[in-house]
């Protein structure tokens, strides 16, 4: 059976480039006699696709010299409360901004540990469609840090430019748009990634964390919770997710080979211009609501003029082998995943399908 486009949210598409080579190493990886999901973490193999797999992190997204970068376990979720037992102390505080659910549940989870504030939100009736303005960021005196959530995965929003908070640093969650554009590292002291979107599969979270935070980090806790004693032992403190580290330098190489994340964010920027153009050419039938100037590449939420013309489009969609494009229950409508594994041929499938449905049903 051949292939079909997986628009899923995470765990999502990978490059098949990337499976094909794991499939061929599954059962002797690099002439060990055993698969990479048997051999022990202590190993000298291990530690060098272990070692190998953060200097590809370094390369490809440019990162300085005075970050650590860290492969931890717990997803994003985790993080939402390792940051504040981390780096805040009990008399500091942290400004969250609010643009979704994930940003929400961030600030939610902090709020329960430590003192932080809203510094900003565009929930609208329980619905987020916009990133707030510069005007609209209202940052406490001696505020630790900044938090935010980059691409918001289940509303379809994205920071196109990153606001500045002076000496401030940014504490980003980039789970869904890591690795899918250039960055400047300058404004974040802390970037967390849960792999399952552009990085790998399900099981490991990035960590790209100042040097001068490591060191700040780790207060009176638990070793597994700080950052401090996982930096110090190269984030093998525990046993790692081993294969989703190993399957994470494979989407890593294939990054790299593809020329590296000017070109990603090129081929990025194309497929979204190709699928926003088809939304915006019939906007009675396909109606985003999303502001254009926050609109996501990664994540495009779009609604047709009834439910059941969306459930329509769900079920023809997946007759032509395209799956994942129903939306998320809280919001419905339609969502189209096209993270960094989708090529343009992909999105021109499905707007050459979005066009007949069109023809059909409009």
């Amino acid at each position: 059976m051949s292939r079909v486009i997986n628009f899923y949210p995470g765990p999502s598409a990978l490059p098949l480039e990337a499976l094909e080579s794991a499939e061929q190493e599954i059962r002797d990886w690099r002439g060990t006699g055993m698969s990479v999901l048997e051999i022990s973490h202590r190993s000298q193999e291990y530690v060098e696709l272990h070692d190998g797999t953060k200097e590809l992190f370094k390369k490809l997204l440019n990162i300085p010299e005075d970050y650590e970068i860290l492969m931890l376990q717990g997803g994003a979720s985790l993080q939402f409360a390792m940051i504040p037992m981390n780096l805040l102390s009990e008399d500091e505080t942290a400004g969250y901004v609010i643009t979704g659910s994930f940003s929400k549940n961030a600030y939610k989870a902090a709020g329960a540990l430590k003192k932080v504030y809203c510094a900003a939100s565009t929930e609208e009736d329980g619905k987020f469609f916009r990133i707030p303005g510069k005007k609209e960021l209202s940052m406490e005196p001696g505020s630790v840090y900044c938090h935010l959530t980059s691409n918001n995965t289940i509303f379809g929003t994205q920071w196109k430019a990153f606001p500045d908070t002076g000496s401030v640093p940014l504490i980003c969650d980039m789970s869904s748009d890591i690795l899918s554009r250039r960055l400047d590292f300058k404004p974040f002291g802390l970037i967390y990634a849960g792999a399952q979107k552009n990085l790998g599969p399900a099981g490991v979270t990035l960590i790209i964390i100042r040097n001068d935070l490591v060191e700040k980090s780790g207060r009176d806790l638990p070793d597994i919770l700080s950052y401090k004693v996982h930096a110090g032992k190269n984030s093998l403190y525990n046993t790692p997710s081993c294969f989703a580290v190993y399957m994470m330098n494979k989407v890593l190489k294939w990054v790299e080979k593809k020329g590296g994340l000017a070109v990603i964010e090129k081929q990025n920027e194309k497929k979204a211009e190709l699928l926003y153009g088809a939304i915006d050419e019939n906007p009675d039938f396909f109606k985003s609501r999303v502001e254009k100037e926050s609109r996501s590449t990664m994540n495009v939420t779009f609604n047709l003029p009834s439910g059941e013309l969306e459930s329509e489009f769900v079920s023809e969609a997946q007759k032509e082998r395209i799956i994942g494009v129903k939306g998320h229950r809280s919001v419905g409508g339609i969502r189209v995943s096209m993270y960094n594994a989708h090529g343009l041929d992909d999105i021109e499938v499905l707007v050459s399908f979005m066009k007949n449905f069109l023809s059909k049903k409009g």
